[in-house]
């Protein structure tokens, strides 16, 4: 490919990706809807180069002065939704609509609050510190087995199991992440995977305590005066909840001098260091914080199924995670959002296409990673 002109080998690597992607797709759809989809993917390239490019040669030039103003009316919208009335009405939509839809889909929204707030947690590892951490789901795991145990045995409450089950993974992360933090880049990651599995594979045996293959079972509900949360709306009104609160924190905290000194981090930890930035300290408390959360959601989940049980808190659920935040964009909270809803809602409303879910989600992470890899509404990166 280096042996091509410069205005030849971009092309020429695109159509490689299409023939790829088509290759895969063709077990699948047979030769026909192979190329149909090759056709689509390669429209949506040539789509999205004008967009970028502004080419009104191709376009027209009344065609192009209005793509300018559309991109205009774009910048401004965005501009307009991070100021308070725009906030306060699309929290008002989150709290009305769902009242009128059915126990699905108010679960689905549900499902995607926790991994919202799931996400958020992991940003500040990974989007924040710089930090791959591919068992993210053990801490997840720690809050949930946490409130689990202490409710069925103690009788412990939901709301002080929240701050309970975020402290036991806050306080696990720490002990794990002080001797793990001084390993950097890939070695950082293949730790933190094992870990994750170590964890699963202790609540898998430790039959006395988690309950082994089995579970916990009979866990306790939220409960509010005496109201027990017990329908879908409550679960979902609660973690809407949690929502809000998480991602008031998350605004706040990365627009703080500590959010500003992770960012300085992950772009280039030699210069954080020498303008004395204590970057392992700083690294430890994001590690910790994003346990946290982690633990929070966990016992959230315990208390939503009433049962928790070592197959909940697999890896593809990191991965799960972690795909959300590279695909929103890393340090991007309403990236991170979106991120959420594309990857658990998108596959939801597509359920009859079921058995092409995978390939059409690792089709998308190969062109994310080619055509944007600083996510949706991640932000480009200054040039040296």
């Amino acid at each position: 490919m280096s042996s091509l002109p410069q205005s030849m080998a971009r092309p020429a690597r695109i159509l490689l990706v299409l023939l790829w992607a088509g290759l895969l797709a063709l077990p699948f759809t047979g030769f026909v809807n192979a190329i149909k989809l090759v056709v689509v993917f390669g429209a949506c390239v040539i789509f999205w180069k004008l967009v970028r490019t502004d080419r009104a040669a191709i376009i027209g030039k009344a065609a192009a002065e209005k793509f300018g103003r559309l991109r205009v009316l774009a910048s401004s919208l965005l501009l307009h939704a991070k100021s308070p009335r725009t906030i306060a009405l699309m929290l008002f939509l989150f709290i009305i609509i769902p009242i009128f839809l059915n126990d699905y889909y108010q679960d689905i929204l549900t499902l995607i609050g926790m991994y919202t707030v799931l996400a958020l947690g992991l940003n500040i590892v990974v989007g924040q510190a710089g930090l791959l951490n591919l068992g993210y789901a053990a801490f997840y795991a720690i809050g949930a087995y946490t409130y689990a145990i202490f409710s069925t045995t103690h009788g412990l409450a939901f709301w002080p199991g929240l701050a309970v089950g975020a402290f036991s993974s806050a306080i696990c992360a720490a002990l794990l992440g002080a001797p793990i933090l001084r390993l950097r880049g890939d070695y950082f990651a293949i730790v933190t995977l094992g870990l994750g599995e170590i964890t699963r594979i202790v609540l898998n045996n430790w039959d006395g305590m988690t309950g082994g293959p089995n579970g916990i079972s009979k866990i306790n509900r939220p409960a509010i005066a005496g109201y027990m949360f017990h329908t879908t709306l409550d679960f979902y009104f609660l973690i809407l909840f949690l929502v809000v609160v998480t991602v008031f924190g998350m605004r706040r905290l990365i627009s703080s001098r500590i959010g500003r000194a992770w960012i300085a981090i992950r772009e280039d930890e030699i210069a954080a260091e020498a303008m004395g930035i204590n970057t392992y300290r700083l690294r430890l408390l994001a590690f910790v914080l994003g346990s946290a959360v982690a633990g929070m959601v966990g016992v959230f989940f315990a208390a939503k199924m009433a049962f928790v049980s070592p197959e909940s808190f697999t890896f593809s659920e990191s991965v799960m995670i972690l795909c959300m935040v590279v695909l929103g964009g890393m340090g991007s909270i309403p990236g991170i959002i979106l991120g959420a809803f594309l990857l658990i809602g998108l596959p939801e409303v597509f359920r009859d296409f079921q058995d092409y879910r995978m390939l059409a989600f690792g089709t998308a992470m190969v062109l994310m990673m080619i055509f944007r890899p600083q996510g949706i509404l991640g932000t480009e990166k200054r040039a040296d």
